[in-house]
């Protein structure tokens, strides 16, 4: 059955701003654990350590005190009300001053001095700025976590998953960080210290300090989206904004993955490729138009690129990628994305990425099928040779000219490559190292795969002596040893 929660005012930052919630539950106590499950926290503020209602807050049910009923195992029916009212005027108020004084009493603090040496030994701690944003940017605890005050019961569990973890909180004087501290405690973490005097005393007593790179407010807003993530956040915003990705074609893969890895924030796009647009182009290679149908796939993309994104660098490389410059092109960036559609450039691109260590993110299409992997041995995975030891036959692997695809297919997966792409740079989540994605379209299916390492590889395999590079054109039309 479902029962109609109202959330007053101090508690409503936990459950997200809302004034009631909509909440299964037979019973008042059923109802507490399931607004529980999905707001950490919350239970805390209403029961004590023995499980009843808290002194201070009163519980009713269609306006009846639920004390005088049968406390928090009261049976509810459809359509109830809970109302859940804290003493918050009237009666016995207690000051600011007497409170802060009853938190000195009951909350853990520790001195900056003790701190430090807690960091010199290497001491397990955990260090939480609850400072907010603008204090945060002006200087902070080396390797603190940044959570402000406002949001610490929102995000702290995402941040720091044990409830033992040593913590140390801090803000500015000692202050914030007091009631920082006892949500925490009411929130079951067992190890937490506020740390006296606060980043101010820290910072007089000469310890060490951190002032991070920060975004401009018109980065700030651009990417707002992307701060609110605290896997990404600031940090990451940065992270991205000096990374440096190639693209290896401006076709159906690299118009879509240029296109997102541009909005994300990537801050400096190289683009390789030497062919004009066709008309026959347009059903999905989306950098490109109409009006610009007999231009250079180059000029048209940088054309879009720099509109959609000014903020960002384009490179250009109007050429056919070949033994004698792959090395020339690549080398000034931290990840390659494949986007070529013939098997002589994907061999050159893997032996090239093989020999300077770096990440390849590859994706391939093929009417309603795609796939999409990360080659990248320096990291522990296989190489493309790992994978496919040699190219098909002609008959097994036609192009997209001669066997056609889906519009809508190359979006899908330039789009997952540039999803592995910015997990790569932001060195977050399960890259797609070691494991390929196949994708078919008309099943509606993804499949996974794990690829592992050719102990054999002349390439890759532990203590290979790189063998240089090979006719690639020959190598992908010999017949095949199969054939």
């Amino acid at each position: 059955m479902s029962v109609k929660v109202r959330i007053p005012t101090p508690l409503r930052p936990i459950v997200g701003g809302d004034s009631e919630v909509a909440v299964e539950g037979a019973t008042v106590s059923a109802v507490l654990d399931n607004i529980e499950a999905r707001h950490a926290g919350f239970k805390a503020r209403i029961l004590d350590d023995q499980g009843q209602i808290r002194r201070f807050v009163n519980v009713f049910v269609n306006g009846e005190d639920i004390r005088y009923l049968n406390g928090i195992k009261t049976d509810l029916k459809d359509a109830d009300t809970v109302s859940i009212v804290p003493a918050v005027a009237g009666g016995l108020e207690r000051t600011y001053q007497e409170i802060l004084f009853s938190l000195k009493k009951t909350q853990q603090e520790i001195t900056p001095e003790a701190v430090k040496k807690r960091l010199d030994t290497g001491e397990r701690t955990i260090l939480v700025d609850v400072r907010e944003s603008d204090e945060f940017r002006g200087g902070h605890l080396p390797e603190a976590i940044h959570i402000p005050r406002g949001f610490l019961e929102m995000r702290i569990e995402e941040t720091v998953l044990d409830h033992g973890a040593p913590l140390v909180v801090y803000c500015a004087g000692g202050v914030r960080s007091l009631f920082a501290a006892e949500t925490l405690t009411h929130m079951g973490y067992t190890n937490v210290a506020s740390m006296s005097g606060g980043y101010g005393r820290w910072a007089q007593k000469g310890f060490p300090t951190q002032t991070p790179v920060v975004l401009s407010e018109k980065y700030r807003r651009r990417y707002s989206r992307h701060l609110s993530i605290p896997e990404v956040g600031e940090a990451g915003q940065i992270k991205l904004l000096k990374s440096k990705v190639l693209l290896i074609g401006a076709g159906g893969l690299g118009c879509p993955a240029a296109y997102y890895l541009a909005a994300a924030g990537v801050g400096t796009l190289g683009i390789v490729d030497f062919d004009v647009v066709d008309e026959s182009n347009l059903q999905r290679q989306i950098l490109h138009t109409t009006d610009r149908v007999g231009v250079s796939k180059i000029k048209s993309a940088m054309q879009t690129l720099e509109k959609f994104n000014p903020d960002i660098t384009v490179i250009p490389f109007e050429e056919r990628v070949t033994s004698g410059n792959i090395e020339r092109i690549i080398k000034d960036f931290d990840i390659v994305v494949d986007g070529s559609d013939n098997f002589p450039t994907r061999y050159l691109i893997n032996d090239a990425c093989v020999k300077l260590k770096k990440p390849c993110v590859h994706g391939s299409v093929y009417r309603f099928e795609g796939q999409v992997t990360i080659f990248h041995p320096a990291g522990g995975g296989p190489c493309y040779r790992c994978l496919y030891k040699e190219p098909p036959p002609p008959e097994m692997a036609p192009s997209c000219a001669d066997a056609g695809v889906l519009g809508v297919l190359p979006g899908i997966i330039g789009l997952l490559e540039a999803v592995e792409t910015v997990k790569l740079i932001l060195g977050i989540g399960v890259p797609l190292v070691g494991k390929v994605i196949a994708y078919d379209a008309l099943a509606a299916t993804f499949q996974e795969f794990r690829l592992r390492k050719d102990p054999t590889c002349e390439y890759c395999r532990e203590g290979a002596t790189f063998p240089g590079y090979i006719d690639y054109e020959y190598f992908c039309a010999r017949p095949s040893a199969a054939s």
